[in-house]
């Protein structure tokens, strides 16, 4: 686990991420299929990331206590496929806007352990590079993720786990009897596990011996833990109990 960055080089990935999502989608084909997103094209794909960041810059410029939804934000949405590009990026501008003027340390609703601004800078960042991502693999590209980014997303997908029920109802039936998972980066020597226990999962030391084991570039390890790479890629080496790593990426797909 390493130390989360400042809320201003979030910031900054955050825009960088922006670009590198309009740079993939801007010349492709608005109907072309999003291979990790069965059931969506492109178009989707745009609509849901503008959606995604007016939701976030809503709720940080409104610093509410409770969560706002996009109806509660008047969020509306473009009719036209060929509008949503413009919209996304009218969008994102105003997340960065919003972002960059916020406290890091101001008080608002979050989804996670952390219920202040820098929850949301963080989030936006690792968000956005999965669905740039997904644009990256709809048009043919092979997506290109810094190790020190990816390893910072494997921490923040890590803390946020916990949390993630209301999205993924069947981790509340992830459960175990002290059967242990790792993930480790072949690159940056990060480490994460996790322990498998009757109440459900938590961390586990990264440095003991695991039921099951992989092992991976972190780029590659965070493609495979928010499910855009599969367990019969080359870049995975699994060892061990391959029947768990299975129940694990079934119950915490996000």
């Amino acid at each position: 686990m390493s130390t989360p960055w400042s809320h201003e080089r979030y910031c900054d990935a955050v825009e960088r991420e922006i670009g590198r999502f309009t740079d993939a989608v801007q010349d492709a084909d608005l109907g072309a299929p999003v291979p990790t997103c069965p059931g969506w094209d492109v178009s989707a794909l745009i609509r849901h990331m503008g959606g995604v960041h007016r939701w976030a810059s809503g709720n940080v410029a409104a610093r509410s206590a409770k969560r706002l939804g996009l109806r509660d934000l008047g969020v509306k949405f473009p009719d036209e496929p060929a509008a949503h590009l413009p919209w996304f990026t009218e969008g994102a501008a105003e997340l960065l806007r919003v972002l960059r003027e916020a406290d890091p340390d101001a008080t608002v609703w979050t989804w996670g352990a952390d219920q202040r601004v820098r929850f949301w800078s963080r989030r936006m960042v690792h968000e956005t590079l999965v669905h740039r991502s997904d644009a990256d693999f709809a048009t043919g590209r092979g997506p290109i993720i810094e190790p020190d980014v990816a390893a910072d997303g494997i921490d923040e997908l890590r803390g946020n786990l916990p949390y993630a029920a209301a999205f993924t109802p069947k981790m509340r039936e992830l459960s175990g009897d002290g059967e242990t998972l790792s993930f480790r980066a072949t690159d940056t020597g990060g480490r994460w596990a996790f322990r498998l226990t009757p109440e459900g999962f938590a961390e586990a030391p990264g440095d003991e011996p695991a039921d099951v084991t992989v092992r991976a570039a972190a780029a590659d390890l965070f493609l495979f833990l928010w499910g855009r790479r599969k367990m019969d890629d080359p870049r995975l080496l699994i060892f061990g109990d391959e029947a768990l790593l299975i129940r694990w990426v079934e119950h915490t797909a996000i």
